[in-house]
């Protein structure tokens, strides 16, 4: 393999097209959709949508939309790329945009997915709070409580991260281990919630939803009031950095067909639908006990329902979504250094999530981090898009860097700079909130990357055909 370490314990093919023999099936992406969003966070981002004082139609209803253009997202713009080219995302955008401008965009990609499983790590470590009874994190707090917590994380921490280094396969392996055993956890955290919420008969759920649980008032204190439309864009674009940013070329390149993809529902629909639904009704129950009590804590959360199971679900939730997070993080910060060996890549990028992990602010901010998140790292894919699709049909170069030997692609730069510099406006000018700017900033990146690299291209064409310009 061209660049690659060869004393790494597992072949990842970061730099080459994956090959015949290691292509997956269909099971190895049920199971690893399900395992990573049927997790951890959650637990975490159920209750936010309670604190946020939804109510029961447009969070239910919102849920089924977005999360239904989150599957589509993954089955049409994702994986058929994907499949065709079998390349990391890192390694071909590294073809489009050049080696200095991949790197930027891969340091910031790498930066944004160890906080991510940063998050996650936080989440599984409040199971063990509930267990040794050590301080834990406020929806307020923005710095660790204790030295208990802080010992949890970093243990957590290094077991998730061991795994994780040893590549997609063993990743794979785990989530479909552990994902039908998460999912029916939490099926009794929903059960269990309803029952402690005064549901005795089934065709009584719409009533105990709108009427107990999600009521629709106003949300807790420092809070956006959210509508269907929230929950839409929300449920939509929370994987925005995976799906319509291209992040999981990296993961579906493995995959046999494009339709693969469609696996995607195992996780939207069990994670994201049922799995947020039972733990927002786990924080109404909290809320109903005692309503004093706000702190969003999953191990507590979990215990109160189910005991150690709940717990053990807790940790295992959170160790199945920060398998794959930490997995990309490593392949974005090797991709910076090619010789560099992923697997010891992926182990201190692990130890650095763990060091974040400590801080709860990006856990309790969850639902605005990831906004930011795919805010930041979409226009990359849309840059991919284009470039694959767009750029032939139009009679323009693809891999345009790749083809002139240049180290930035400008075209590409300015529109990922484009994008941001939209997107900030619209948030802090224009009155637009952060869950509604990505979809506008995709157009903007396309329409931008489309109109500079008919300019540049041009004139690059230009100066390899006419003598007089190359005087």
């Amino acid at each position: 393999m061209a660049g690659a370490d060869q004393r790494d314990p597992v072949q990842e093919y970061e730099r080459e097209p994956v090959p015949e023999r290691a292509l997956l099936g269909l099971k190895s992406y049920v199971g690893q959709f399900a395992g990573e969003h049927v997790a951890g966070t959650e637990i975490m981002i159920g209750p936010l949508f309670l604190a946020a004082g939804v109510s029961a139609f447009d969070f239910i209803g919102g849920l089924l939309v977005g999360n239904l253009l989150a599957v589509l997202s993954w089955t049409f713009f994702t994986a058929p790329i994907a499949t065709r080219a079998r390349l990391t995302m890192y390694y071909q955008l590294e073809k489009i945009c050049g080696r200095k401008l991949v790197s930027a965009y891969n340091f910031v990609n790498g930066t944004m997915f160890t906080v991510l499983a940063g998050a996650m790590i936080t989440v599984s470590a409040t199971a063990w709070g509930v267990f040794f009874k050590f301080s834990m994190p406020e929806l307020t707090d923005t710095l660790p409580t204790s030295v208990g917590w802080v010992v949890a994380v970093l243990v957590t921490g290094v077991l998730f991260s061991v795994v994780a280094a040893y590549g997609y396969k063993f990743v794979a392996r785990f989530a479909n281990f552990a994902a039908p055993w998460l999912v029916l956890m939490f099926l009794a955290f929903g059960i269990i919630g309803l029952r402690e919420m005064g549901l005795t008969r089934l065709g009584d759920f719409w009533h105990v939803a709108s009427n107990e649980i999600w009521k629709g008032g106003e949300p807790l204190a420092g809070r956006v009031k959210f509508t269907f439309w929230h929950v839409v864009f929300f449920a939509w674009f929370c994987n925005m950095a995976w799906h319509i940013g291209m992040a999981d070329l990296s993961i579906l390149r493995f995959a046999k067909k494009p339709w693969y993809a469609l696996s995607s529902a195992a996780g939207m629909y069990l994670g994201h639908f049922m799995a947020w639904i039972a733990a927002s009704i786990l924080y109404a129950v909290q809320l109903k006990h005692d309503p004093s009590n706000t702190a969003v804590l999953p191990g507590p959360l979990a215990y109160r329902a189910c005991g150690l199971a709940g717990l053990l679900c807790v940790v295992i939730a959170g160790w199945t979504t920060a398998n794959p997070t930490l997995y990309r993080a490593g392949l974005a910060f090797q991709s910076l250094h090619p010789a560099w060996s992923r697997f010891k890549v992926t182990l201190v990028i692990g130890l650095i999530a763990s060091l974040t992990a400590i801080f709860p602010i990006v856990t309790m901010r969850l639902l605005d981090f990831v906004a930011l998140w795919g805010m930041i790292l979409m226009p990359m894919g849309a840059v991919i898009f284009v470039d694959f699709w767009v750029l032939p049909r139009l009679g323009l170069r693809s891999n345009f860097a790749e083809a002139t030997g240049r180290s930035i692609n400008w075209a590409a730069g300015a529109a990922w700079l484009a994008s941001i510099a939209v997107g900030t406006w619209l948030v802090l000018r224009g009155g637009v909130q952060i869950y509604f700017v990505s979809l506008p900033c995709w157009f903007v990146t396309v329409l931008v990357y489309i109109g500079l690299s008919a300019i540049i291209q041009g004139r690059w064409f230009r100066t390899q055909t006419s003598p007089e310009l190359n005087k």
